[in-house]
């Protein structure tokens, strides 16, 4: 096994497992990449194989992921167990659900089953957690606006060096803010996508990243699955799994409004949503030199553009994605 000195982090994960948990290492291996300052090492030993997680103390809130971990278990959805914490220093050591995410094996052949599978992990979290108890944060209206803001910063602003009118902006932000509010509230997981659920032979999806979980729109999750940012199906097939979890929802008592209603709330928030990750794609590219996001903004603008043409009042922001965002968007590639 080799550690590399130039990464005190490293070093200090590798001295708390070797020296503290006595496990006889003779492996560790980068697992996974994240949009985050987490990382995670897959650790090789003599008794298995498991992940550890990396999450500096003074940038990110190891805590949250603990105790979201065990609200979702206890509404059997099936997150990394955790075998061993030290908070102090940021560490986690977790089961390893593999390296092979829904992303990985998504075919047109097998998307019926393996959508099927997220959609009922995805009703079990939104019937299971208790939203009187859970202690999670609200998706308010503050939160909303804050990652609208997202948009506005680093991908209009700093990326395209533009600025959108203040009218537009207003007018935005109340058809999108007022819809997600209206919404009934259940558990929202925040980035339930293809890949953040891992396929697995038993008991699948093993469902990561979790740690941002709130109190929001109900259909926030669904849209974040259906409307992927990271792959795309087509317009008729996305409809009929959200009519048919919009069935199961009637069916768990969650959810009175008919499909139509239903149907406009999934629309805007996920506008709000692609909104808000276009925005990310950006800052991970100016802010910390993750550029490989960039690929994925298009496809992410395409579902924008298609909602606004559905919706007449978001017709201005239509106009001007149609004649001034998208033309200086092009001029950047």
């Amino acid at each position: 096994m080799y550690v590399s000195s130039t990464d005190p982090r490293l070093t200090a994960l590798a001295d708390w497992l070797i020296n503290d948990l006595a496990l006889d290492i003779q492996h560790i291996s980068p697992a996974s990449s994240d949009a985050s300052f987490r990382r995670y090492f897959r650790i090789e030993h003599r008794d298995g194989c498991q992940i550890a997680m990396d999450a500096p103390p003074d940038k990110e809130n190891i805590q949250a992921f603990i105790a979201v971990a065990a609200l979702l278990k206890a509404a059997d959805i099936h997150v990394p167990e955790i075998y061993q914490q030290n908070i102090a220093q940021g560490f986690l050591l977790l089961e390893d659900l593999g390296s092979t995410s829904f992303l990985d094996r998504l075919q047109s052949d097998n998307a019926d089953v393996l959508y099927q599978q997220a959609l009922d992990s995805l009703l079990r979290l939104q019937v299971g957690v208790d939203i009187g108890n859970c202690k999670l944060p609200s998706y308010d209206q503050a939160l909303l606006l804050r990652e609208l803001g997202i948009f506005y910063e680093w991908f209009v602003e700093k990326h395209l060096g533009m600025s959108m009118p203040a009218s537009l902006v207003a007018t935005l932000n109340r058809v999108l803010v007022d819809s997600a509010l209206e919404q009934p509230q259940v558990c929202v997981h925040r980035d339930y996508h293809s890949r953040n659920l891992m396929f697995l032979e038993q008991n699948s999806p093993g469902v990561i990243d979790f740690q941002d979980a709130v109190i929001g729109p109900i259909s926030y999750d669904l849209v974040s699955l259906l409307r992927d940012c990271y792959i795309v199906w087509p317009d008729a097939q996305v409809e009929k799994w959200a009519r048919d979890y919009h069935q199961k929802l009637s069916a768990a008592g969650l959810m009175q409004a008919d499909f139509a209603q239903f149907k406009r709330w999934f629309d805007l928030m996920g506008m709000q949503r692609h909104l808000k990750a276009v925005g990310i794609f950006a800052r991970l590219h100016l802010r910390d030199g993750k550029s490989g996001y960039l690929a994925d903004i298009p496809r992410t603008l395409n579902y924008i553009a298609a909602v606004c043409a559905d919706y007449s009042e978001l017709t201005d922001m239509q106009q001007f994605l149609q004649h001034q965002l998208m033309p200086a968007y092009r001029a950047t590639l």
